[in-house]
């Protein structure tokens, strides 16, 4: 645990958690473990008293720490301190996360029909995914209350980096995942970092569910992303891409639609920026999903179908997908347990939802190799989604658009192979085969040195 005192005004102070239910609004004190509220099961949400900050005044320190070396500052989170809960002077628990690239991508761009395309590249994390922004904060916070063990239910990225965090504070780390449906890559970090990694038959939800039922154990932390202390750390995206944009926020920023915790941050990172005068407008927030595993589709073609402009919907608005189906495992997720957070988030920016083929995640992840980034497949949706979205009208061509890639490449390299050598296929008896439309397969030459060059010859641009 990396303890920085800070010698600054203590961050956080009047912040509470509440609840987000209209009819119920109830308030807790920071050190409540509750991950919903216990009157009336609604979604809590950190709330921060904005109108004690100067905006321009915090704008114009975030700057300056930019350039500093105190470990503190050096994190694309904690950097952002006066907005996220708690007393840093206690330390923090960090491995400099956040401060990652936003990429011009030109083959993109002209792929989705936009003059730009900025891709801001949440897999250059220290785990190699955005989950580690939302993690440096939740396990700083259970370290605090004095947790005896975090848990959470993975598909893979959270199980890697709660395990790492945890590592980093010498905190008890078990983590439950779906039999045989994590890239094994993400199963190797966990292992890796020293979590106890519990393989249960069944899917994620049935993962999320078992964690669920523990949560009322107070010796345990739950870590997932219906913890509203993830999303605290999550919605520095926000800030920092706000920073990066030289203060013009998009027209639009796309992401994946798994667990829902990722739109979920940045629209309430966006929310907290309005307030702070910082920006004049949301940038309109889109989330995509792969067909497979889209019920979140659903409750927002439901949402739209009733002419509501709010995310005041009855808890059966949200219809499971028993079986989820995606070969993007990051988002098969067939009960998203943020999806009330997500939908405010997307229909107070008029955003939208929508879902995308296989096909059109693995052909838009190869579109992202060949601008030299790279994802997972998850990360992908949000390309994918742009290129409908812009043949629909949804996005101009000259809008500002920026795609968030929740995943680093080598996430599901098994993933990237099978695609360049036409193996890619869903699962099942009767596996569905996926013809990518820009297939880059090894080629066999014998060792000589005209053998190499008569390849070359074929392949010159």
């Amino acid at each position: 645990m990396d303890r920085t005192a800070s010698g600054e005004t203590k961050a956080g102070q009047g912040t509470n958690q509440r609840c987000m239910e209209p009819s119920c609004g109830s308030v807790y004190s920071l050190n409540a473990r509750i991950y919903v509220c216990p009157r009336c099961g609604g979604p809590l949400e950190v709330e921060t008293p904005l109108t004690m900050l100067d905006g321009a005044a915090l704008r114009e320190q975030w700057r300056q720490r930019a350039s500093s070396w105190k470990p503190i500052d050096r994190s694309g989170v904690w950097r952002f301190r006066e907005l996220l809960p708690g007393d840093v002077s206690a330390g923090v628990v960090t491995l400099f996360e956040g401060n990652t690239p936003l990429c011009e991508a030109p083959l993109c761009a002209e792929y989705c029909g936009l003059r730009e395309l900025r891709l801001k590249n949440q897999g250059s994390n220290p785990t190699g995914s955005f989950k580690d922004t939302g993690m440096t904060v939740a396990v700083t916070h259970a370290v605090r209350l004095g947790a005896a063990a975090a848990v959470c239910a993975s598909t893979g990225n959270t199980a890697a980096s709660l395990a790492a965090y945890c590592a980093r504070a010498r905190l008890r780390c078990a983590i439950l995942v779906p039999h045989g449906q994590i890239a094994s890559a993400k199963l190797a970090q966990s292992m890796d970092y020293g979590a106890l990694l519990c393989e249960l038959e069944g899917n994620f939800d049935d993962c999320m569910r078992v964690v669920q039922e523990i949560g009322d154990d107070p010796s345990l932390y739950i870590a997932n992303s219906i913890n509203p202390f993830r999303i605290e750390g999550q919605k520095t995206v926000a800030y920092e891409l706000l920073e990066q944009s030289e203060g013009q926020v998009p027209d639009h920023v796309v992401v994946p639609g798994g667990n829902l915790g990722n739109s979920s941050a940045l629209g309430k990172g966006f929310r907290e920026l309005l307030s702070l005068g910082l920006i004049d407008h949301l940038p309109r927030l889109h989330v995509i999903q792969a067909q497979g595993a889209a019920p979140f589709v659903r409750v927002f073609t439901e949402c739209k179908k009733r002419g509501s402009s709010r995310a005041q919907l009855l808890p059966e608005a949200m219809i499971p997908e028993s079986r989820p189906q995606t070969l993007a495992t990051a988002i098969r997720i067939g009960a998203p347990l943020s999806w009330r957070k997500s939908l405010r988030a997307v229909l107070e920016s008029g955003g939208e939802v929508i879902a995308v083929t296989e096909k059109e995640i693995a052909d838009a992840k190869a579109m992202i190799g060949r601008d030299g980034i790279g994802c997972e497949p998850a990360s992908a949706t949000t390309v994918a989604g742009i290129r409908k979205l812009t043949a629909a009208g949804r996005i101009q061509r000259d809008e500002a658009v920026v795609a968030v890639l929740t995943g680093h490449l080598l996430k599901d390299p098994e993933y990237v192979a099978n695609y360049h050598r036409g193996t890619l296929a869903l699962p099942g008896g009767s596996a569905q085969k996926i013809e990518g439309a820009f297939p880059n397969p090894p080629e066999r030459v014998a060792a000589t040195k005209s053998a190499f060059l008569e390849l070359l010859k074929r392949h010159r641009p």
